[in-house]
């Protein structure tokens, strides 16, 4: 509606979507303003919108959930990271500055765990565009025999990408991958992961994929996590629900009720921080 406004001369919307601060009136003008070689097709304008939307609502909000149930399960670790947030608010007169909250290193290490562990997506559908070899970082043998260190990969393969079995793999992260522990964040990665190049663009990871088809909305997601996590744990102190909590997995993980698997909800009980005081 507002590209056919535009086109048809409406003067009073282009100047509603020049002043404009919503994601989509930015994306417009800037698919607008950009040359005939750059410029994107209304479907993939629409495609990317639809991008931010995940990037700002499920999958953030399911990793936050995420999050503080696990922080509610380990009380011990919950308490670190409120001790470490609540200095920081100190410090900055309750405010913490965007430079300090990105670089708190506990909070950093309990985002980037719970990432590893329990990405939101996890698995992703890819085709190959072209032929290729895919290399195995292990070989293997095929029904002949005879070892393989590749794999070909035919054009238009339609290929489901593990996110969960690369973030938790024993062989790069240890015995206890499968375990939450934060604090492995806060030491040297292993030399095995190190040497294992995963294509991820975050933390040797591939809870935001990698290359051209990476989640633009990574680094955005990272500050909302934060953001949202220090203003809530300074405030209130998170238990365990009553009710066992199991997460389904619907293309986007989501918590539910054992005796109510249709309806996302995380009722976790909580208090006042300074109600003990």
């Amino acid at each position: 509606e507002k590209k056919k406004a535009l086109k048809e001369g409406d003067e009073a919307l282009a100047k509603q979507i020049g002043q404009a601060k919503d994601i989509m009136s930015i994306l417009m003008k800037a698919n607008m303003n950009a040359s005939e070689e750059d410029k994107l097709p209304d479907k993939e304008v629409l495609g990317q919108m639809a991008t931010f939307a995940f990037a700002a609502t499920d999958t953030t909000s399911n990793a936050l959930s995420r999050t503080l149930h696990l922080l509610a399960l380990h009380p011990e670790a919950q308490e670190r990271l409120r001790a470490e947030v609540t200095e920081a608010r100190k410090s900055h007169d309750g405010d913490i500055p965007y430079d300090d909250l990105v670089s708190l290193p506990f909070m950093d290490a309990v985002c980037r765990e719970t990432l590893r562990l329990h990405a939101p997506v996890p698995k992703v559908l890819r085709v190959a565009r072209k032929d290729i070899l895919l290399p195995l970082s292990t070989p293997i043998k095929g029904i002949d025999g005879r070892e393989m260190d590749s794999i070909l990969v035919p054009k238009n393969t339609e290929i489901f990408i593990a996110i969960l079995n690369a973030n938790r793999d024993p062989l790069l992260w240890g015995p206890d991958s499968l375990e939450w522990k934060p604090e492995r964040w806060l030491a040297p990665i292993p030399e095995a992961l190190h040497d294992a190049h995963m294509p991820g663009i975050y933390s040797h990871l591939l809870t935001f994929l990698g290359g051209g088809r990476a989640c633009i909305g990574f680094k955005f997601s990272q500050l909302e996590m934060k953001v949202v996590l220090s203003t809530l744990i300074s405030q209130f102190r998170f238990y365990p629900p009553e009710k066992e909590i199991v997460w389904q997995n619907s293309g986007i993980t989501n918590p539910t009720l054992k005796d109510f698997p249709e309806i996302p909800q995380l009722p976790l009980m909580m208090e006042l921080v300074n109600a003990k005081a």
